[in-house]
């Protein structure tokens, strides 16, 4: 028997990511946000309001990277949800990560997380059923030690994911199929 629940943001596994921008001065900033997808084999969507500095920073550099968090950094991507670039200058120095500048865009790598989508800022789109910074990706880089025969592992990445439901965050590291063969077992 089914029964109703409160509605919240429903979709789980929802991804925690860490969208890394450049402040006005040169300084890192880096925000949680579990409201991303692909639209595209190169295009991401990200719903964040205009308020965020993350976003007054994305406008400001047309560029921002997109980090996938990992189980061994879980606090400190945390930190970078309940802490606000608005009010905490320092933030991500206070986190102790450490950052380089993008190779292809205005943006920084988290060295720590081992994932990282390098995008262009392409329009901020904003209406009454959402809103958000759509970027396209010109670059994607991993750590080795996520890889395997040339390819990432996401095992390895040990990437972690938002639960809306108790807030909770659980790592997505078991594979249990095989994508478009599996399902030829019915056909």
């Amino acid at each position: 028997m089914r029964k109703k629940i409160n509605i919240t943001e429903g979709i789980f596994p929802m991804p925690v990511l860490m969208v890394a921008t450049y402040n006005e001065d040169g300084s890192v900033n880096v925000m949680n946000a579990a409201w991303g997808t692909m639209q595209e084999r190169d295009v991401v969507a990200l719903n964040l309001t205009e308020t965020h500095k993350t976003v007054q920073n994305i406008k400001a550099r047309g560029a921002f990277t997109v980090s996938i968090a990992d189980a061994a950094h879980v606090v400190e991507a945390d930190y970078f949800g309940v802490a606000s670039g608005n009010k905490v200058a320092d933030k991500f120095a206070k986190s102790g990560l450490s950052a380089v500048k993008s190779e292809v865009v205005d943006a920084p790598v988290i060295n720590e997380f081992p994932l990282c989508l390098e995008c262009e800022f392409v329009e901020y789109q904003g209406n009454d059923y959402g809103c958000g910074v759509i970027g396209k990706v010109v670059n994607v880089t991993a750590d080795e030690s996520v890889m395997k025969d040339g390819k990432v592992d996401i095992s390895l990445v040990n990437a972690i994911a938002f639960d809306p439901y108790t807030h909770g965050y659980y790592k997505v590291t078991e594979r249990v199929g095989d994508a478009f063969r599996d399902g030829l077992k019915i056909k």
